[in-house]
């Protein structure tokens, strides 16, 4: 999915071009690289951004109180590369860098929840979970989480890269025969059937 050429770089805020491609939310988080054939170019450019993301993929609470700094979005990068050299590396050869692999798991602890026992209706008491101290490390930890889920499962069989050569969007492939080449059929594919299509005319 090609970004306009004229873009002014670097972004003052990636938002608009963020996409939801990627079937899974590691793999969207990945994503917020774009263009890694080429320009790199970075959407999560201030700390705002990254709340936002995290807001829109549905891994903060409304409301929530959260404290992005620029140190954790500095955290929050390393993480995504970590998740993409290992993504990148299991499709290649099934083999993920150890420093990736330590990177990811890092993280997982920040998923965990502690129980609550409140008062519910009528005074019973209720069991629940307590909202996590850092809603923002909680958030990052399961993206952490969903990646080895990924990476340390059969579900690594299913990561893509997308096939057109100007695209570098990464994606859970949940087709039955587990064949798809594109991020976007509506995009990358059309754009590829297109080439194809004129291709074989030229040569008629």
């Amino acid at each position: 999915m090609d970004l306009p050429h004229d873009l002014t770089l670097p972004l003052r805020s990636g938002q608009p071009y963020w996409y939801w491609l990627g079937g899974r939310p590691a793999l969207d988080f990945v994503n917020t690289l774009r263009e890694r054939w080429w320009r790199n170019v970075e959407t999560l450019v201030t700390p705002g951004d990254l709340e936002t993301w995290l807001e829109e993929a549905g891994l903060l609470p409304s409301g929530a109180n959260a404290r992005v700094t620029r140190g954790r979005l500095e955290a929050a990068r390393a993480l995504r590369e970590a998740i993409d050299a290992a993504v990148v590396a299991v499709i290649s050869d099934g083999k993920a860098p150890a420093a990736a692999v330590r990177t990811i798991d890092g993280w997982l602890p920040a998923t965990a929840l502690t129980p609550a026992l409140d008062l519910g209706p009528g005074c019973a008491p209720v069991l629940r979970d307590r909202a996590p101290a850092d809603v923002v490390e909680h958030a990052l930890g399961r993206i952490a989480l969903d990646a080895a889920q990924l990476l340390g499962t059969d579900d690594r069989e299913r990561a893509r890269i997308c096939a057109s050569d100007t695209c570098s969007a990464r994606f859970y492939d949940r087709s039955p025969a587990a064949g798809r080449q594109w991020c976007s059929m509506r995009g990358c594919g059309n754009v590829a059937k297109a080439r194809r299509h004129r291709a074989r005319a030229r040569g008629g």
